[in-house]
């Protein structure tokens, strides 16, 4: 035997300094602005939907009937990641009864880009978000995140991490995201678009200009912001988002999140409502913010008294040949591939959401329900004549009680 004294001790297991903190309630939110958009700068996130204006002006806009559930890692530094996260019970799919306890990211329809925020550590951070996402999962049915992009860790990490405990998760592409890189300048822009769309463009605006003087006017703040926004918001909802209820000024608490909001990135700087106007008359308008030198569209419109002359898309025209002579990287259309978006690019961004279950049996029939019967029966076009039976089994076995 060797002596004692060379046989080498056991190195004991690092005990990691990597703890999460559950924010719950507003003011605990509140005291997170110091260091919430440091953490957002570090992780290198390139999108407003992230930042502490957003969440926070959504959270007091939206936020009624849902719970805040912000898991926040810490080190011996502080914080190092945040998981921007909501308790909400619902009805999956919003129409079949089976009731659901979730949380999911914090956001809405609005909200058109989402992650969890990773500064540092992130793997370890990542691990410590999930224990204590299973340690409480008996508190819920199933966990949703939406809009995560293309390259987002959190796609990775998260399902590796369920199925290691045996958790489902499922899937869904919400949709493509259309974008317009502009590092090559102004001229490689229009170029490359369709020799149609520039022909249709050059014929519109030689026509408008009849009419008078066209230029592109930006507000980014100051005492004129809140006449502009107001003018904007009426030029917005002047067209068919007025008729169909989806304009902003359709309901109180859009327009009061995005009145809010332009203020909040009008003090930040990053604010930028574009008008197209004919001598000095405003036509047609853009909601838009500037980030990490890309521009989001994040609202258009435009006075329909103007349609035969595409106001919108010519105020496109200005808009992206200004964000070029600025020396802008990228500009994003958002949204979904509508076909006047895709005249200007054909480069998309995909967008996901995920979802994952519990190992108990109520979010497994969840599961079985969402990625197995439903897509059945859409297929072979029965699943509105489902959607009763469903209900009524639902309530017969008590998804539609209250949690």
């Amino acid at each position: 035997m060797e002596p004692a004294a060379l046989i080498a001790p056991t190195a004991a297991p690092a005990i990691s300094d990597v703890r999460v903190e559950t924010i719950s309630d507003y003011k605990s939110f509140l005291d997170l602005e110091p260091v919430w958009n440091d953490l957002v700068e570090a992780a290198g996130i390139d999108h407003p939907f992230l930042t502490y204006e957003w969440v926070r002006t959504w959270w007091e806009c939206f936020g009624e009937g849902k719970q805040l559930h912000i898991l926040v890692v810490k080190d011996g530094t502080g914080p190092i990641a945040i998981a921007p996260l909501m308790v909400s019970h619902g009805r999956m799919y919003g129409m079949y009864g089976l009731r659901v306890r979730q949380i999911e990211s914090l956001g809405n329809v609005h909200t058109q880009r989402f992650d969890f925020i990773m500064a540092r550590r992130a793997r370890e951070a990542y691990s410590a978000i999930w224990k204590r996402l299973v340690n409480d999962a008996d508190q819920w049915d199933m966990l949703q995140l939406c809009q995560l992009p293309p390259g987002s860790r959190t796609l990775e990490e998260l399902p590796k991490l369920a199925a290691a405990d045996g958790f489902l998760t499922g899937l869904w592409h919400s949709g493509d995201s259309p974008y317009l890189p502009l590092t090559g300048g102004w001229e490689s822009s229009l170029t490359s678009l369709d020799a149609k769309h520039r022909a249709n463009l050059r014929n519109r605006l030689k026509r408008i200009s009849r009419l008078g003087k066209v230029s592109l006017e930006v507000v980014s703040g100051g005492e004129e912001l809140a006449a502009a926004l107001e003018e904007g918001l009426r030029i917005e909802a002047a067209a068919w988002k007025g008729e169909a209820g989806t304009a902003i000024c359709s309901r109180l608490d859009l327009r009061h999140f995005y009145t809010k909001f332009a203020e909040r990135m009008a003090a930040r700087g990053w604010l930028r409502l574009f008008f197209l106007t004919v001598d000095h008359r405003r036509i047609a308008f853009h909601y838009s913010v500037c980030c990490r030198n890309k521009l989001y569209l994040l609202k258009p419109g435009y006075d329909p008294a103007y349609a035969p002359y595409s106001p919108s898309n010519l105020l496109c025209y200005l808009v992206l040949r200004d964000a070029c002579d600025r020396g802008l990287v990228e500009y994003g259309f958002l949204g979904t591939s509508e076909p006047w978006k895709l005249e200007w690019t054909r480069k998309t961004k995909p967008h996901y959401w995920l979802f994952i279950f519990p190992r108990l049996w109520r979010p497994r029939l969840l599961h079985y329900a969402k990625f197995r019967i439903v897509p059945l029966l859409q297929r072979l076009g029965l699943f509105q004549l489902a959607r009763e039976a469903v209900a009524r089994v639902s309530r017969l076995f008590g998804f539609c009680k209250a949690s």
